[in-house]
């Protein structure tokens, strides 16, 4: 999180004072990159809330494709890598693996005029599918398996142009992301992600 954050305000503090080039209604683009997936401090707890959870951060590559309906205007598609994430519970340790994929289409603004830099805020819907659960420690040898999950996306991020297509992006996201677990078929409670999303990547205009 600090690390994206002080590349956030490197690329404002490098900003030119280049003409920006706008992003018009027709262009696309396609960008490829990092992100981490930091969940949420305070995951839930199961079996009556005897048990706190606690989910692991991950980092995958990743690939962006963003169409733009009007001048500055995009519809922006997230795919991933599967994340990987460690399952513990307090007292026990770790307690499993999931991986899961969690595609974003989000509605997004381009600020232009700003020389370089073209901050963007966007919000979308988020769909995240959980699969290859594992168990190990404590419950090793149990069925664990997570529902896949629907929720808000928001996003904001900046974009440092670097040639007349090509920009550096940092980015974060916010998801939520709950899923319901369930051990040997009998569901023990809800388990909540949310997590942060911070990346870095390369954005090619077309």
């Amino acid at each position: 999180m600090k690390t994206t954050a002080f590349a956030c305000s490197l690329v404002a503090a490098c900003a030119l004072a280049a003409p920006a080039v706008a992003q018009q209604a027709g262009d696309w683009t396609l960008g490829f990159g990092l992100h981490s997936v930091q969940p949420r401090s305070n995951n839930g707890s199961l079996a009556d809330g005897t048990l706190a959870v606690d989910v692991g951060s991950n980092i995958r590559p990743t690939v962006t494709f963003e169409y733009f309906i009007r001048d500055n205007v995009g519809i922006e598609v997230l795919a991933a890598w599967p994340f990987k994430h460690d399952i513990s519970i307090d007292g026990l340790g770790k307690v499993g693996t999931t991986q899961h994929l969690p595609p974003v289409v989000s509605l997004q603004y381009h600020f232009t005029g700003l020389g370089s830099v073209t901050p963007f805020l966007g919000a979308g819907v988020n769909y995240t599918a959980f699969f290859s659960e594992k168990t190990t420690g404590a419950l090793t040898g149990n069925d664990l398996s997570l529902k896949n999950s629907w929720g808000l996306a928001l996003h904001a991020g900046l974009d440092y142009r670097i040639s007349d297509r090509g920009a550096l992006r940092a980015d974060l996201r916010w998801i939520d992301i709950d899923t319901k677990v369930r051990l040997n078929g009998e569901e023990i409670g809800t388990v909540k992600i949310d997590p942060v999303v911070a990346g870095l990547a390369y954005v090619h205009r077309f």
